[in-house]
Order: C-alpha cells, then sequence, then structure tokens
C-alpha cells in the first residue's frame, strides 16, 4: 500500500538519489543534499515499504503564490497516478495556507496540463518567482515552462 506522508530527514538520501536519476534523463533540474536538507519541511512523499516512490515539494513564494518543484515519481511506478496525487496533497496544503495560486516550472508540459494547470508565458509571472533562477546551472537560458492553477 502507498502512504502519502511529509518527508523526514531520514528519507534526504533516497530522494536525493530519486530527483536527480531524474535531472540525469532531463526530466527535471538536479537537486543538491544541501538544499533538500533546508527544504525537507516542504517535500510530501509517496512512500511504500520503506521505498520512495515519489516526491514533490511546495515552496511558498509569497503571501498568495506557491511553486510545485522537484516532482519525481520513479521510472517503474509512472503511469499509476502517483504524481497526480502527490499534486493533489500539495494543492491541499496550499490550500488549508490560504495560498490561491500555484505554479510549477517543468519539462513535463502534458503532465501539469492534464492536473488542470494552464501554460503561462514566463514573462507573466512576478519577479519573487525568478530570485532563484540565478543559481540555476540554465540561468539565464532557462528552457521550462511555466504553469499555473488557481485554487
Amino acid at each position: 500500500m502507498i502512504i502519502f506522508r511529509k518527508a523526514k530527514m531520514s528519507d534526504v538520501e533516497k530522494l536525493h538519489t530519486l530527483i536527480n536519476e531524474q535531472a540525469q534523463q532531463g526530466l527535471m533540474l538536479a537537486r543538491s543534499r544541501n538544499v533538500l536538507y533546508e527544504n525537507i519541511r516542504e517535500f510530501t512523499i509517496a512512500v511504500e515499504a520503506a521505498e520512495v516512490l515519489g516526491c514533490g515539494s511546495l515552496h511558498i513564494v509569497w503571501d498568495n503564490l506557491a511553486e510545485i518543484r522537484a516532482l519525481a515519481v520513479k521510472d517503474t511506478h509512472r503511469g499509476q497516478g502517483i504524481g497526480k496525487k502527490i499534486i493533489a496533497e500539495l494543492l491541499q496544503e496550499a490550500r488549508e495556507l490560504e495560498i490561491s495560486k500555484v505554479f510549477a516550472l517543468t519539462y513535463q508540459a502534458d503532465f501539469f496540463q492534464k492536473c488542470g494547470f494552464a501554460e503561462v508565458h514566463k514573462e507573466e509571472m512576478p519577479h519573487k518567482v525568478w530570485k532563484e533562477c540565478i543559481n540555476c546551472p540554465k540561468f539565464p537560458n532557462c528552457d521550462e515552462a511555466a504553469f499555473v492553477r488557481e485554487i
């Protein structure tokens, strides 16, 4: 049985492996252990028999805006609804925090559209969204698409 829960410090190595395996395939950006430890409270994970099958984080940007980051599902478990369930958990968390808009910068356009997100021009996003982009290895040539969902 798959359980969805908040991540713990003991999950960091498994998250690091999962995320960076996906990054090596060009599906997402890599994350360092340091970033994972600093942001562990943002992560919701899917676990089955102590194996991390998927993860995603909700990063608060401003009073009414949050970003879904580091969404990953193990290759062996794709297509089983795990990613959609993680998105649902993160959107519920945003609702509970009274955040009205959630966005994602992603290479997985079809997935986010299926989850009810609408593509927008990156230039339409508030400047606060880009404050961490300067640390990205792809800066300033970002090739991710921007998606937004009102909740």
